[in-house]
């Protein structure tokens, strides 16, 4: 199984180049190599951004699209929830030892 994951990986999480940068429609990892970045970048805006899709289709991304994408300010910056530091073991502090 282990395989499988690293060959998915290899052709749905690395960008692409296209044969045509300029064409109407490319897929997200294409899409991802024109405006150099991640994979996961482009599907967490196309998220936010509430651009349609097809349910069972791959998702792909219009000039129009693309264009909203690049611009970041129409992009809502993530949620930054502050790190917990490192917690306690649980444990109570040991008392005075009784002699």
């Amino acid at each position: 199984m282990p395989g499988d994951r690293s060959e998915r990986y290899l052709k749905y999480e690395m960008p692409q180049e296209p044969k045509n940068p300029d064409a109407d429609v490319l897929t997200v990892q294409e899409t991802a190599y024109v405006l150099k970045c991640s994979v996961k970048t482009v599907r967490r805006r196309i998220d936010a951004l509430g651009i349609k899709r097809k349910p069972g289709r791959g998702v792909v991304t219009t000039k129009a699209d693309r264009q909203l994408l690049l611009d970041d300010s129409l992009v809502p910056p993530a949620k930054s929830t502050p790190r917990r530091g490192r917690q306690g073991l649980g444990r109570m502090p040991l008392g005075p030892i009784a002699a």
